[in-house]
């Protein structure tokens, strides 16, 4: 099925938050810190204030102040340690330290340039290498519960029983989301009821996030957003500038809009942090794991505790008898990291599977032969049975799809003129969520419906698919269901991330639908003039807006007859849902294996990706279409991670120094060659009603190790540092 959103993207009619239609509307444009850590001696606003189209400039001294004040209204991570004007202190280049809000964007940028400020600087912590460790209370990340570290057998003797033993350091840099939309926020207050149009993938966060900062309701916070230009994580949290906006808005009683800059993407909304990941393995000569040690260190800032749980996706990856897993931080005067696109699995399965890549070279082992060797048939950290597994399914398939049969083993054993040719593999990972979630279905008289769920969609395609299930669940046509969704006043469902949507509002949506054809069913079957009258509830179907017994499909009648004759009303069921005792019971993870080839120059170390074959268990697909997307974009976005994203600072100033897309290098289509993605079919309902396992995120896991073994393979140069640059190979 096509994207029932198509339409209103390519012609320009969807509405993105910074293009909402709103009256008498003022501008903001944030001032940044030049400094990394000390404090806002003084703000020389004068010029400013005097200058064209200016009403209002907020700096520390002259903002109002909050409920909360400096403090989050909601504890991280739900809520995040903000900057919003409360003191005068500095702790990271970038950070948002005043407002200026005008008539119109061109005034406002003029005079947030016309502002000077005077500091007290303090030499900032920038050097993970020299940073003093931060304490870990585990109250940012790992998510879900997961423990910051974890112990199974004894690693010391597994490594003593080991015929080969590998232990390396593997490093992935700090990236930064650079979607195509920028975050953006207008905020609007009548009376003390707040309205914001915001690029959020967590509306209901937002609304409470708001509620807690200006001490109000939360229902007196409405959150709209109908559509986002993508997120991948950074606009999950409510940052600084939504609220900005919000007080803004109060202060000079009209309207208020926040665009951030490019620029301003880099550290105000968070990034992937940087990991240094050290990885143990001790195995016998067979290829049997007797030991594995996975400790990552990541940055955090002087705000708050944010973990990477980059060793997580080790501790069920491998059957070992004999593993150890550990986080640690390392506090700098940079803006607080927060979740990128498979947050923790796509640093983690870089280290980990080149380090199975090492190991496979030190016991002369195909590589897809020593992760069979060492295939978990069951989680090997908690014992419990995985809920569906196809991972060895994948392996075959892509092995024979990439003709991974045809590789000499050897480093720079095989060529085509001057490039050097590299094949690598690695396995890809992510865990299977979903959160509680509501809906809403109402039948219409004309036998329409319309179904509505408080989420997001990032792009995903989440309008599409919820029109899908929901006209599956009705037995109704997909274009006479009517799908809705980011708006607090719909029914609430969870963040938009940790790749749940599907599982958690295709559930919720599933269960509303089916709960109002039972409602006009029932109708029928109490309804002496019904053909359906006096027939039992599970032995009604409905297919094409048609209501009529699976026992004698002959009887019948649509929605909309019985609905004329029950008083023409719409029909409306709303349904909640919520995860069961699964998480408790179960191992619940999609899994996949990714084949990538690359050419290496000989002379020059230019790197090229002419191909990658993906394959992946997943569960139901509900769109083919678009979960082939998903998989390419993932993959993309892996391939953007090993061979060229790398947020780089100033190592005296604290600076971001390649904040613009000039300079922050991003996969182009230049860069993207030949991608075959395909799906293991898995039926498990286990994991939710629906049987889906998210992938929005899996996609870009195994994909950075799959390229650096492959240069590997083509140039027998190990780089365990990100990203694959031509220096590195040369």
């Amino acid at each position: 099925m096509t994207r029932v959103d198509g339409r209103l993207k390519v012609t320009g009619s969807a509405r993105y938050s910074a293009e909402m239609p709103v009256a008498n509307v003022a501008h903001a444009v944030m001032i940044t810190s030049t400094i990394a850590r000390g404090k806002v001696a003084r703000m020389d606003t004068a010029a400013a204030e005097q200058a064209r189209g200016v009403i209002a400039v907020l700096t520390p001294a002259n903002a109002p102040k909050l409920p909360h004040g400096p403090k989050p209204a909601v504890a991280p991570p739900a809520g995040r340690v903000l900057t919003l004007l409360q003191d005068d202190a500095v702790h990271y280049n970038g950070q948002p330290i005043g407002l200026v809000v005008a008539d119109t964007l061109e005034h406002a940028q003029a005079a947030a340039g016309m502002v000077r400020t005077t500091y007290v600087a303090q030499k900032p912590e920038l050097d993970m290498a020299t940073a003093p460790p931060a304490p870990t209370t585990g109250s940012g990340k790992p998510p879900a519960k997961e423990p910051v570290a974890t112990t199974r057998g004894d690693v010391a003797e597994g490594l003593e029983q080991a015929d080969a033993t590998v232990k390396q350091t593997y490093t992935t840099p700090y990236e930064t989301h650079n979607p195509m939309e920028p975050h953006a926020t207008i905020a609007v207050w009548e009376g003390d009821k707040l309205t914001v149009y915001d690029a959020s993938q967590g509306i209901f966060s937002a609304q409470k996030n708001l509620a807690g900062t200006f001490g109000i309701p939360a229902e007196n916070v409405r959150v709209i957003s109908w559509f986002i230009g993508g997120g991948f994580g950074s606009k999950g949290s409510t940052w600084s500038h939504v609220m900005l906006a919000a007080m803004a808005a109060r202060q000079i009683g009209r309207p208020v809009k926040l665009e951030i800059t490019r620029r301003q993407m880099f550290g105000p909304v968070g990034g992937r942090p940087r990991t240094v990941q050290e990885i143990t393995l001790g195995a016998l000569r067979d290829g049997t794991l007797t030991a594995i040690r996975h400790v990552s260190t990541s940055q955090t800032s002087e705000l708050e505790e944010w973990m990477e749980p980059s060793a997580v996706v080790t501790r069920m990856l491998y059957a070992s008898p004999n593993a150890e897993t550990d986080h640690k931080l390392v506090r700098l005067n940079i803006g607080t990291p927060t979740f990128m696109r498979a947050p923790g699995e796509a640093s983690g399965t870089f280290a980990i599977e080149s380090a199975m890549d090492e190991l496979a070279y030190a016991l002369h082992i195909d590589p897809i032969a020593l992760r069979l060797k060492n295939y978990a048939e069951k989680d090997p950290e908690s014992g419990k049975p995985f809920s569906s597994k196809s991972l060895r399914e994948c392996y075959g398939r892509g092995a024979e799809k990439f003709g991974w049969a045809k590789r000499t083993p050897e480093p720079r054993s095989m060529r085509d003129g001057n490039w050097l040719i590299g094949w690598g593999m690695a396995t890809a990972a992510y865990p299977t969520r979903r959160s509680p979630a509501s809906a809403v279905a109402r039948i219409l008289p004309d036998g329409r419906a319309w179904v509505r769920c408080g989420s997001q969609d990032l792009g995903t395609g989440t309008y599409t698919v919820m029109t899908q299930i929901a006209s599956d669940a009705l037995g109704i046509p997909p274009e006479h269901v009517r799908f809705e969704l980011g708006d607090t006043d719909m029914p609430e469902s969870p963040v938009s991330g940790g790749s749940q949507t599907a599982a958690s509002v295709g559930s919720a949506v599933n269960a509303a639908a089916l709960a109002v054809k039972n409602k006009v069913a029932l109708l029928a079957i109490a309804d002496a003039q019904s053909p359906l009258h006096g027939a039992r509830e599970e032995d009604v179907r409905a297919a094409n807006g048609t209501l009529s017994l699976a026992s004698d499909p002959s009887k019948g009648e649509t929605y909309r007859a019985v609905i004329a004759r029950h008083g023409g009303q719409p029909v409306e069921a709303e349904a909640s849902v919520k995860p069961g005792v699964e998480a408790e019971e179960l191992s619940m993870h999609a899994f996949g294996a990714v084949f990538a080839e690359v050419r290496v120059d000989k002379d020059l170390g230019e790197m090229r990706v002419p191909r990658v074959v993906g394959v992946y268990g997943v569960g139901k697909v509900l769109n083919a279409k678009m979960a082939r997307s998903q998989f390419m974009g993932g993959i993309v976005y892996g391939i953007g991670m090993a061979m060229m994203e790398e947020t780089q600072i100033d190592p005296h100033l604290g600076r971001y120094m390649n904040a613009d897309l000039a300079e922050y290098h991003v996969p182009v289509n230049a860069d993207i060659q030949s991608i075959d993605v395909s799906v293991v079919e898995e039926n498990d309902l286990r994991v939710n009603p629906i049987g889906v396992k998210g992938i929005g995120e899996i996609g870009t896991t195994g994909i950075a190790a799959a390229l650096a073994n492959a240069v590997y393979h083509a140039t027998g140069k190990r780089v365990r540092d990100l990203p694959l640059t031509l220096d590195k190979v040369l």
